[in-house]
């Protein structure tokens, strides 16, 4: 049985509720242009249509409100769940040490439901140098990025992801467009820490005799996204943490070519905290966040 996101769900029955796209951006605090998506993505796994087109709006089909009336009971069946369940134990201090950009392109985009599932849990997120560091002494839990080669830690997968090519629609206007993978050259190539992931890329794009090195060089995933975004270049994204830029249009994708990452997202911890109540509680609630937000293959 496949749920479709509850975010999703979520933006269906605010809509359903206030009857304009506006009104359920701002009580989920999303943009327009995404609480639309999620509505589009939620016609697509249910297979039928839940909105119709009325003179200059938008309202929901027939079946569409009686789905969502179904959909509304079922998530005041999961709120009260929260609330019955509240308290029981989950709770205390707890640190997760993340990458800047996931932790700031995704975590920080969800983070607020695992409050308001576990309102007793006071949540600090911190920030490594590296991105495969996990050595600060005051994180109980890691979410890494690297190889899952950390000896002695209990090491779990979380999502593989791959690199492509990405700007603004104002960079590519500026270009002239980017028709062939060469192209990339007549801009400024954006780089997080080293060439590798370029180079790769264009080497797999036969690329002859490319110069990587006279790019701009990041220490942080959100400069380079903040400089593609602002035209200033092109950035090597995953789907991942841009996924957010890319469905509001602020950045887009000119190639279908994709290298595989050799590194990938993982939880770490110590064995001797592998038990913890909040880690057990914020490890399954940050599986079925990565669930709902699929990455698909480029």
């Amino acid at each position: 049985m496949r749920i479709p996101s509850t975010q999703a769900l979520r933006a269906l029955d605010s809509f359903a509720r206030h009857g304009s796209v506006w009104r359920a951006a701002d009580e989920l605090h999303l943009t327009r242009s995404a609480v639309s998506h999620q509505l589009r993505l939620l016609e697509r796994d249910l297979g039928f249509d839940l909105l119709e087109r009325i003179g200059k709006g938008v309202a929901l089909t027939p079946r569409g409100q009686r789905y969502a009336s179904d959909v509304r009971k079922a998530l005041t069946v999961l709120g009260d769940a929260v609330t019955r369940h509240a308290g029981t134990g989950v709770g205390g201090s707890f640190a997760v040490s993340c990458t800047p950009g996931f932790a700031s392109l995704f975590l920080c985009t969800h983070i607020a439901e695992f409050r308001q599932m576990y309102p007793d849990v006071a949540l600090h997120i911190l920030t490594p140098r590296r991105l495969d560091d996990v050595s600060n002494p005051e994180a109980d839990t890691f979410i890494a990025f690297g190889v899952g080669n950390w000896p002695n830690r209990a090491v779990e997968l979380l999502c593989e992801i791959s690199f492509t090519p990405l700007c603004s629609p104002t960079l590519l206007n500026k270009v002239g467009g980017l028709s062939k993978p060469w192209d990339v050259l007549r801009a400024n190539l954006l780089h997080l820490d080293d060439t590798e992931d370029w180079a790769r890329w264009l080497a797999l794009s036969k690329v002859e005799n490319p110069d990587t090195e006279g790019g701009i060089f990041f220490s942080d995933m959100n400069l380079v996204f903040s400089a593609a975004i602002a035209g200033q270049g092109i950035a090597m994204g995953d789907e991942l943490t841009s996924r957010r830029a890319l469905n509001e249009g602020r950045l887009i994708r000119p190639f279908d070519i994709a290298i595989k990452s050799p590194r990938s997202y993982f939880l770490v911890s110590e064995h001797a905290k592998a038990s913890h109540p909040v880690l057990e509680a914020f490890a399954a609630w940050l599986r079925s966040k990565l669930s709902e937000n699929p990455v698909r293959p480029y």
